[in-house]
């Protein structure tokens, strides 16, 4: 599993639209994007990784109040183990009428070598 797979599925629980990179459909009136950003290995054992950490941002698009989806997302991710690394309202985009809020996650996984 990775993060994004992870992620796909929790909010998509959590009755959002999601895609990954870029909304391609007509947008409903609250969706989220998730786009990676970084993975990396913070641990590593006889020269080789052993974990590698995955960061993605979430970017909350809502034309009503996002603070309260806002906050079950957060809830909802830090009860599941992930790290919150940021947090941003990127204001209300005036040609589409969304407000736009950006969340920062991470989280660690097993590394294990495909060969």
């Amino acid at each position: 599993m990775n993060i994004l797979e992870e992620l796909y599925g929790i909010l998509t629980n959590l009755g959002l639209d999601v895609e990954t990179g870029v909304f391609s459909g007509a947008a409903p009136d609250e969706y989220v994007v998730i786009t990676p950003m970084s993975d990396f290995f913070p641990l590593y054992g006889d020269n080789l990784p052993l974990m590698e950490t995955q960061e993605v941002r979430i970017s909350l698009y809502s034309k009503i109040n996002y603070v309260n989806r806002k906050k079950l997302i957060l809830d909802t991710l830090l009860k599941l183990g992930f790290t919150i690394t940021g947090l941003s309202y990127l204001g209300r985009e005036d040609d589409t009428g969304y407000f736009h809020a950006s969340i920062d996650v991470q989280k660690c996984y097993d590394f294990k070598l495909s060969f």
